[in-house]
């Protein structure tokens, strides 16, 4: 982790960083504003254009928190300049998908349907293509977040391998398991 820690971190125009006194770093941009308490062993300096994490030691535990926080940072330099965007898709007959502003409903072959609410800071939009299987689409600047949720819903209806079924990343590649066949006399 220590020469991931070692870059510095570029930051783009229209993107503020502050660092209190409290190690506590502030990014402002222009889809929103992130802040994240730092531990206090590592130290946080903005020079210019370009953000600096240093490490007092070169203790195994200082490295890593030094590559954590120089990536902590990071996302949250990208999330509040570009934000960050998950596309789940239901694979399944009789898999839909809808929200209700921030409330996703979701039918996955379960004997009811499931309501799952979101944080205001994420965005949802849900959509059918014909012939294709539905798509959820997860926006936000908070990409720890982001992927949390993302995971939950993932995990109301894991891949089964036999046949593909369930709540997948657009573009996951499922390993697939060949299915019982008849035996021989």
């Amino acid at each position: 982790m220590s020469r991931i820690g070692k870059k510095p971190i570029n930051i783009p125009s229209g993107v503020t960083v502050d660092v209190t006194a409290h190690n506590v770093v502030t990014v402002k941009g222009p889809k929103g504003t992130l802040s994240r308490e730092i531990n206090p062993d590592i130290a946080v300096k903005v020079d210019g254009n370009d953000i600096i994490v240093e490490r007092p030691t070169e203790s195994k535990r200082h490295k890593s928190l030094h590559g954590l926080y120089r990536s902590l940072i990071n996302n949250m330099v990208i999330g509040v300049s570009e934000g960050y965007k998950k596309e789940l898709e239901l694979v399944g007959v009789g898999y839909k998908a809808s929200n209700q502003g921030q409330v996703l409903e979701l039918a996955l072959g379960y004997s009811h349907n499931i309501f799952f609410a979101l944080p205001e800071s994420i965005s949802l939009k849900t959509e059918t293509p014909k012939g294709k299987n539905p798509l959820v689409t997860l926006e936000g600047i908070d990409k720890e977040l982001v992927g949390q949720i993302a995971a939950k819903i993932k995990g109301l209806r894991k891949v089964e391998p036999y046949k593909g079924k369930g709540v997948r990343f657009v573009g996951e590649i499922v390993r697939r398991k060949a299915g019982k066949t008849a035996g021989k006399k």
